[in-house]
């Protein structure tokens, strides 16, 4: 049996036209004001604000600068997220809801600033963002999210027609928004960085962080940064100090792009929760064309059929938007606080000098530039000047407790897969079972080994336990990768960390030991 074809070509176009970066591991021991772990917007942002502010700063980063999430993120730059403001309002009042929007109000014109400040080409526009439903039945949660937008302080209103070209059921439409190239934008801001001094280490993956004065974050192979402040900016955090595992559920959702005619191509930003949530934006490409992003069809790392899934996508994209042959296809990995907000601040509630950016639920772009600004502050001591660090204090304890069915629910699911995943019998029976290019989990001398077969026959085996807590891991045949369902971690089919939370690859195996 032959895996099926899917459209376009395997990987993210901000990374396939950008170039790659060269920075040398981090060798011996170093010290600085802060370590950043992690090189994505969060990460540099946060080292960023923190140069400004005349720290000395070292990034570490475990694979490529910009190359992870942020690297793979659709680039919308908008304080309208979804459904959020109704939300917000309902579940942790309308001061939270004023307080989330006016961060995040703050993180969008921050980043138009830098752009401008630094004169960064990164294809930056503005642009309305839009929230729509295209299902009649879905008009109420429309206009109750535009009036609760516009209660939160932002300048949203609900209209009846967008430039979609097909029928919507009503719209929440907030202007003067951003798009942007990511990597375009990362690579521009890593340079000034290392021009003010800052020190970024690539292929440095941090496996421990030690708190003290001063505090010590080490690298797989023994490398330290000494430093007197750790910001931990890894997405997932990679070191669990304050229950933050069992605070967020990982998602991945899968991007198809394709060129369509510029004057054919929406200019605006859209999202919707109707058909299994869809997001729409497009993006220059060259003269005459702009390149159509699409997302859409969510699902929990190690589930789901994938490859169905990005046909399915492809499918809606084409149906309803003239373009050409599909370009690109890649996916995104994304966090849900169980509370909705993210969490930024103190890493938990003994910490002095540790602190952590995670939770962005899909709105890392904001998030991101929203942490930077927030973990600066806090770690030069004027925190308390931005109104809004509490509603993102990690340490948060009232909305946590109102999420409890939410942290339930997650942790059911959790415990769901650690306990149900070793009693399911994969698709295949014994390694022999296992055509090319498929991959499952099999049973060696009792221990589960997750077996890849390449195309060309040859096998590659490793322990099917994910580093992280132990979860089993699945096989994701669209991206070829293992993933565990549990946190979201992935490796690829010679075990390396390709996500975290994960730090340490999986053992190889023989899956043939008699």
């Amino acid at each position: 049996m032959t895996v099926p074809s899917l459209p376009g070509q395997a990987g993210s176009y901000w990374m396939l036209s950008t170039p790659e970066t060269s920075f040398p591991p981090l060798r011996g021991t170093t010290t600085a004001d802060v370590a950043v772990v992690g090189a994505g917007i969060a990460g540099l942002s946060t080292a960023w604000e923190l140069s400004r502010a005349g720290r000395s700063v070292v990034v570490l980063e475990a694979d490529r600068v910009a190359a992870g999430v942020t690297g793979h993120t659709t680039a919308k730059v908008s304080a309208l997220h979804s459904l959020v403001y109704q939300n917000l309002a309902r579940k942790q009042g309308r001061d939270a809801a004023r307080l989330y929007a006016a961060a995040q109000h703050d993180a969008v014109e921050r980043l138009a600033s830098v752009v401008e400040e630094l004169a960064i080409d990164c294809d930056l526009e503005r642009a309305a963002a839009y929230t729509y439903g295209t299902d009649p039945a879905s008009r109420p949660d429309i206009e109750a999210e535009a009036r609760a937008a516009a209660d939160a302080g932002l300048p949203a209103g609900y209209v009846t027609t967008t430039e979609l070209p097909f029928a919507k059921a009503g719209a929440v439409r907030l202007s003067d928004q951003l798009q942007f190239h990511p990597r375009k934008y990362l690579l521009a801001l890593v340079r000034e960085l290392t021009a003010r001094g800052v020190r970024v280490f690539e292929n440095s993956r941090v496996t421990k962080l030690s708190e003290g004065t001063p505090c010590r974050v080490t690298t797989e192979d023994g490398s330290q940064v000494v430093a007197r402040d750790v910001v931990v900016a890894t997405h997932y955090p990679v070191f669990d100090r304050a229950l933050l595992f069992a605070r967020m559920s990982p998602r991945r959702e899968l991007v198809v792009a394709a060129p369509i005619a510029e004057h054919q191509a929406p200019r605006g930003m859209y999202i919707t929760e109707d058909e299994g949530k869809r997001s729409v934006r497009s993006a220059p490409l060259d003269p005459g064309r702009r390149l159509l992003v699409v997302t859409g069809e969510s699902f929990t790392p190690g589930t789901g059929d994938p490859h169905a899934s990005f046909r399915e996508l492809d499918s809606w994209m084409r149906e309803r938007f003239p373009v050409e042959a599909t370009a690109y296809r890649w996916a995104a990995q994304d966090n849900d606080p169980s509370d909705t907000v993210p969490l930024i601040g103190a890493f938990h509630p003994g910490a002095r000098h540790t602190w952590v950016a995670t939770g962005f639920g899909g709105w890392g772009m904001t998030g991101g530039v929203l942490a930077g600004r927030l973990l600066a502050a806090l770690v030069t001591g004027v925190g308390e000047a931005l109104p809004w660090a509490g509603l993102h204090d990690p340490r948060r304890l009232a909305s946590t407790l109102k999420q409890a069915p939410t942290l339930l629910r997650q942790q059911a699911e959790v415990a769901q897969h650690f306990i149900g995943d070793r009693l399911k019998a994969g698709p295949a029976n014994s390694v022999e079972d296992i055509p090319p290019g498929r991959g499952t989990v099999v049973r060696v001398e009792g221990r589960p080994c997750a077996v890849y077969r390449a195309p060309d026959g040859s096998l590659n085996a490793v322990s099917a336990r994910c580093t992280h807590l132990g979860c089993l891991v699945a096989f994701n045949e669209a991206e070829v990768a293992w993933e565990c369902p549990c946190h979201g971690s992935r490796f690829g089919v010679d075990g390396k960390v390709l996500h975290g939370p994960a730090v340490h690859p999986l053992e190889k195996r023989d899956p043939f030991v008699e």
